[in-house]
């Protein structure tokens, strides 16, 4: 595998895992009634609880979205 088929399969990553991220919080932030309503049916949950959990997952969703993402493809970007 040379240099260029990594930063081209990394640039793709970001591409799709950074719509991905940006169509979450979309969905999220517009449907967020629609959205507890549909996770409660099958997570029974008080809302305080549900805020705090999908908050944490798009912090989380981030970081690994960048840490194995968007940092290896900026440093192959670097390195070629």
């Amino acid at each position: 595998m040379d240099v260029d088929l990594l930063t081209e399969f990394f640039m793709w990553c970001s591409i799709i895992g950074g719509g991905m991220y940006l169509f979450s919080v979309l969905w999220f932030m517009l449907l967020p009634d629609f959205t507890y309503g549909l996770q409660t049916r099958w997570f029974p949950m008080p809302r305080e609880t549900y805020n705090v959990v999908m908050f944490g997952f798009m912090g989380l969703f981030k970081v690994i979205l960048i840490v194995f993402v968007i940092v290896p493809y900026v440093s192959l970007l670097i390195v070629a």
